[in-house]
């Protein structure tokens, strides 16, 4: 492993952040952190519904249809390369430091976009915007699970994931009002939606301020003295908040510090430690891409093109879909912690897959009206929300601490590379063909959450209410030097419980 190694250190702090009752501290750290995500939905929805408007004659800037399609691939690639540069950097100088310099970058990106005159200004603005919520993605869910109690960990995470479809609500009602040339003319609209998301962004960032460095993070890379007074200053707080008094824990890990962790260590970990946790992540993430884009590619030419609703009235059906998709996590969200992680993963990927061929089987034979498509719709994404989400929460949790937001943002560029330009490639080549075409792509997407499915059913790791360090062993950890027998073997005794350790409950 590379870096400088500083010290051998025994500690109980994750099991003392594990054991804490949900408190307004807690509540803090949601807010400050999670609602990134709401964001990342404004951000996405307000482009789509403003691009036609940009394109039109006063608008302010020069620019075709075909180019709004082009800033829409760049907006991607940025994603994919910042989620994997600041998550590298997430791992490395801490989550902390990547949370608050990812949303800057977002924010200074998006307050840049408002002045675009020209093209090339746009795209190089909505690279930066995207490569700023990339990066958001991994420090971002790397925290949260590392602050957030195992117990209730799931849910959380699902939730918070799940809030992206908040932001989609309100940026297709918040684009109605915008686009209206009753209330703004077409130079100023458009403008007006990024300065609107940038104002968002800034109170994020003043209340994410307050929001801690993760104690794991800091007591691997050399900082046990202040992750000491971190976490008591905490436990006070959630004890004021509570009224409760804490008990005392009886459970310790042994680690080597490091103050830095190797990008080759890294991947070794990934490639070698753990390759059918790294498989059981590609399949998550590709299914749920691909299953998403087969419906959300096509659905304002199957609405307009083919079930005659007109252009004005189009965009509103996606607010039902909307909140289908924040629905599936906030309800089936506990079930992830006290079902498991397995069953309800296996279950929403493969029920929504097998609901999406329903749909697709009814709306083939013309058995379905705009109203009952939607309401079919709704149904799918209640349940592919839940297991989209999980996809996030399933790769945060199955890898080592020090790999973690690298982890995640490998993950998430995969799955953002095949929904953001493999998926509109395919799909778009359907478009024309009609009917049955589309149909065909609905089977192609549900097919693969299908099988993604029935990979976490084999593959799944029963990860509710255990530890962190439970799941994965810290890379740092004493006891991993330790460890005998071959990689496949490790990777099954991380699988399973080991003798003595805790449930949370």
């Amino acid at each position: 492993m590379s870096g400088v190694e500083t010290a051998k250190i025994t500690t109980d702090i994750p099991a003392r952040m594990d054991r804490l009752p949900w408190s307004r501290w807690h509540w803090l750290v949601v807010l400050g952190l999670g609602t990134v995500w709401i964001l990342d939905g404004l951000e996405v929805t307000i482009v789509g519904a403003i691009g036609a408007r940009m394109t039109e004659k006063g608008s302010g800037i020069t620019i075709t249809e075909a180019q709004i399609g082009v800033a829409a691939g760049v907006y991607v690639a940025g994603a994919c390369l910042g989620a994997l540069f600041f998550g590298y950097l997430a791992d490395r100088l801490g989550r902390k430091k990547l949370f608050l310099i990812t949303l800057g970058v977002y924010l200074l990106a998006t307050v840049a976009t408002a002045f675009s005159k020209n093209p090339m200004f746009f795209f190089v603005c909505r690279f930066f915007t995207g490569a700023g919520i990339g990066g958001e993605y991994a420090a971002i869910n790397s925290a949260i699970d590392e602050l957030i109690p195992a117990r209730v960990r799931g849910r959380v995470d699902l939730i918070i994931n799940g809030s992206f479809w908040l932001g989609t609500a309100f940026g297709a009602a918040l684009s109605v009002l915008l686009l209206d040339k009753n209330l703004f003319s077409a130079d100023v609209g458009w403008r007006l939606a990024f300065g609107l998301g940038a104002a968002f962004s800034l109170v994020i960032l003043l209340v994410r301020r307050n929001v801690p460095e993760s104690p794991r993070w800091m007591f691997i890379h050399g900082k046990e003295d202040e992750a000491e007074e971190l976490v008591q200053d905490i436990e006070e707080q959630v004890e004021q908040d509570t009224d409760q008094q804490l008990h005392d824990v009886d459970e310790d890990i042994t680690v080597r510090q490091r103050k830095s962790i190797g990008f080759g260590s890294i991947a070794r970990t990934m490639i070698t430690k753990y390759p059918k946790r790294s498989v059981l992540g590609l399949s998550l993430f590709i299914g749920q891409a691909f299953l998403y884009n087969a419906v959300f590619f096509t659905y304002a030419l199957v609405l307009t093109k083919i079930l005659k609703v007109s252009d004005s009235t189009a965009p509103w059906f996606l607010l039902p879909l909307a909140i289908g998709n924040f629905l599936g996590p906030l309800l089936l969200g506990h079930l992830f912690d006290t079902v498991g992680r397995r069953v309800m993963i296996t279950l929403t990927y493969v029920l929504s897959g097998l609901l999406l061929v329903l749909t697709g089987v009814l709306f083939n034979n013309g058995s379905l009206s705009a109203t009952t498509l939607t309401a079919m719709w709704c149904v799918v994404f209640f349940f592919a929300s839940a297991g989209a989400s999980s996809a996030y929460l399933t790769v945060s949790e199955v890898f080592p601490m020090e790999t973690r937001a690298m982890a995640i943002a490998f993950f998430y560029a995969i799955g953002t590379g095949a929904g953001g330009i493999i998926g509109p490639i395919y799909f778009g080549g359907l478009i024309n063909s009609g009917r049955a075409a589309i149909v065909h792509g609905y089977y192609i997407g549900a097919g693969l959450m299908i099988a993604a499915g029935l990979v976490e059913l084999v593959l799944g790791v029963d990860a509710a209410q255990r530890s962190l360090e439970d799941i994965a062993t810290p890379l740092t950890a004493e006891e991993a030097s330790a460890e005998e027998g071959s990689d496949e073997e490790r990777e099954t005794t991380d699988d399973s419980y080991a003798s003595g350790r805790r449930r949370y409950h």
